[in-house]
């Protein structure tokens, strides 16, 4: 397994050469169906949560590109309708973890929905971590805006679905597009990026900032909705002089309802918990404040 200390993936100097995480894939059976076993802990004891009183489906719709999108969705039982929450995926796509994150938020009142962003390419969640990225590079920033258009198309279109009310969040590479979408949608109503890149890294060459287009620490003054970013100190991917600067690009754009909170000694990945990374204290004061937000904006 790699120890994923970085928004997108790992650099050659990350990698331990062990093979616990597919190790453990097979040993631990059922327990970790679904999982990327490209960084599953060995000592790993994921959240689970009951999908029972809930509504889970697996849906599709259409893209801008033409692209069927499938998506999960998971939202309370009865007819709403219930404010929309985008769940953005990290690098592995939508695996258990995200799903899970789902049926969380639905038990809060959300519908949530989580669209496979990666799979025109190829499903990242079974992949070894160098094809995760290709697959993961593929993703443009305008097919990403196109899919996440769709997906706010679509829940307008749903009976339960209250879209007047919609929040957005995600992780690593989807805590990014957290940034990218409260720039560019006015139907959102709030976000919360979970540890996405701000700002190229200082060692970026011009053709990977150039890919990277447009970074949040550029977008600060374009925000429509309140984006609350939740950063881990000891994050090797997000320095924090990103962090600072972001800070700044808010101040700057008098963004006063955006902010972030960056947490001591908090590696990338704090609120995986099928991770090493993952830290239970921080991943639930994250997820709280996330809540709070929510149930300001979106209630």
């Amino acid at each position: 397994m790699s120890d994923l200390i970085r928004p997108e993936g790992p650099e050659a100097d990350d990698i331990r050469l062990s093979r616990r995480g597919l190790a453990t894939a097979g040993l631990g059976g059922l327990l970790f169906a679904g999982y990327a076993p490209a960084a599953l802990a060995a000592q790993a004891s994921p959240v689970s949560t009951p999908a029972d009183g809930l509504e889970i489906a697996n849906v599709s719709y259409p893209a801008p590109d033409g692209f069927d999108l499938p998506a999960y969705v998971a939202r309370p039982a009865g007819d709403g309708p219930f404010p929309v929450v985008v769940v953005v995926s990290e690098i592995f796509g939508v695996h258990e973890y995200i799903r899970d994150v789902c049926r969380r938020l639905a038990r809060e009142g959300y519908a949530a929905i989580a669209p496979a962003f990666f799979v025109r390419v190829e499903d990242p969640a079974g992949a070894e971590m160098a094809r995760v990225q290709q697959i993961v590079a593929a993703a443009g920033y305008e097919q990403v805006m196109g899919d996440v258009a769709a997906t706010l198309d679509w829940a307008s279109q749903q009976l339960w679905a209250n879209a007047d009310k919609v929040g957005i969040t995600g992780w690593c590479w989807g805590g990014k597009v957290v940034w990218q979408a409260a720039a560019r949608f006015a139907a959102i109503d709030a976000g919360v990026a979970w540890y996405g890149r701000l700002a190229p890294p200082a060692n970026a060459t011009p053709e990977q900032k150039a890919a990277g287009q447009p970074w949040p620490v550029d977008l600060a003054g374009d925000l429509k909705a309140p984006v609350l970013g939740l950063y881990g100190e000891a994050d090797r991917g997000i320095p924090l002089d990103s962090v600072e600067a972001m800070r700044s690009a808010l101040q700057r754009a008098g963004q006063t309802h955006s902010r972030i909170e960056v947490y001591p000694a908090a590696p990338h990945g704090f609120h995986a918990d099928y991770r090493d990374s993952y830290r239970p204290a921080d991943a639930a004061d994250g997820w709280a404040k996330l809540l709070a937000l929510f149930e300001a904006r979106l209630k």
